[in-house]
């Protein structure tokens, strides 16, 4: 299963000090949100960022698969 880049867009505009948290993403604010983008392998680790954004008690406002298969 090829690697596939997701777009997480959350309320709050988060910290660099979280970016730790979400290693390999990128992060960035925009309008009183942030967008966490990068590559996620499988499923499994989809379920590891979600459960990252549960724990510190973020909402998710959106999570979307970007069409095309990330070029890795």
């Amino acid at each position: 299963m090829p690697t596939r880049d997701y777009r997480l867009v959350v309320e709050g505009e988060l910290s660099d000090n979280l970016g730790v948290v979400f290693e390999g993403m990128t992060l960035t604010r925009e309008d009183g949100t942030t967008v966490i983008a990068g590559p996620v392998r499988d499923q499994a680790e989809l379920q590891g960022l979600l459960q990252h954004l549960a724990a510190l008690g973020l909402t998710l406002l959106e999570a979307t698969a970007v069409e095309a298969p990330a070029k890795r």
